[in-house]
């Protein structure tokens, strides 16, 4: 199991950053990513990053045959798909044989928490017990019946509490609870600020595709000054910008042209 910063494309300078990469004892990897800030192009966020992962897993010259099976599980705390379920899977079949699958090769999940927490819970289910157990809030009395009934569930508890006295971990909690924070923060101010430039625009106007244009451009300057905001604030507290990127969902580029609206604004006071 490893951690791991994917490579940058000189290309498209897009970056990808994993939660947890493992490879099973027959070769299968597995890519665990746990997404608390909405992502407006998850699904083609995860097929790009499943894509680098496939291609890596043989070098320059190697057979195709020796390519691993890929397995791709996203924990999101949002609702991305409207299916009905908290749990989704995806394969590659054919259209109108859905027995006739090109490949195993390709397997990609989506664990909608939101959707988890409106149903019953179900504790035969080993998801169901995981995801309850990742579950901030859960109950004292569900926390002894899950330790009971699932050893693993057990020793990951007990890692945990050994964890707990790590400064290491609990300062990447604590950025992971900020970022939480900021994105919440981010959120609200950019729809009331984009509202109110909305308004404005649209009164100037006088007509409805002004306003509509208004409160689009409204919500767009409100969501980059919001950003540069919560830049500004991490900035203060040391945060370097690999990992202001990695908190707010940006690359370093969005970042550097942030930092550069806050050197502009601080030069124009």
């Amino acid at each position: 199991m490893e951690n791991k910063q994917l490579s940058k494309e000189e290309l498209t300078q897009k970056t990808g950053r994993l939660d947890i990469r493992a490879e099973t004892r027959k070769g299968v990897l597995i890519n665990i990513e746990m997404q608390v800030a909405e992502q407006k192009y998850m699904a083609q966020r995860t097929l790009f990053y499943f894509s680098k992962l496939y291609a890596d897993t043989i070098k320059a010259g190697e057979e195709y045959q020796k390519l691993k099976k890929t397995i791709m599980i996203n924990i999101l705390d949002f609702e991305l798909l409207d299916a009905g379920r908290y749990h989704t899977t995806f394969h590659l079949y054919e259209d109108q044989d859905r027995n006739l699958k090109l490949t195993d090769d390709l397997q990609i999940h989506f664990i909608e928490l939101p959707v988890l927490g409106r149903v019953q819970r179900n504790f035969s289910d080993p998801l169901h017990r995981w995801l309850t157990f990742m579950d901030e809030d859960i109950e004292e009395p569900e926390l002894k019946e899950l330790i009971s009934m699932d050893k693993s569930i057990r020793e990951a508890e007990d890692r945990l509490e050994y964890f707990s006295g790590n400064p290491e971990v609990r300062r990447l909690y604590e950025a992971r609870e900020y970022a939480k924070y900021e994105w919440n923060s981010m959120r609200r101010e950019s729809l009331e600020q984009g509202l109110e430039e909305g308004r404005k625009e649209g009164k100037e106007l006088g007509i409805k595709q002004g306003i509509e244009q208004g409160i689009e451009q409204g919500i767009e300057q409100g969501r980059r000054a919001a950003l540069a905001a919560s830049v500004q604030r991490m900035l203060d507290k040391s945060y370097a910008v690999p990992e202001i990127a990695e908190l707010l969902g940006l690359t370093e580029k969005e970042v550097g042209e942030l930092i550069l609206l806050l050197s502009d604004s601080d030069k124009n006071a």
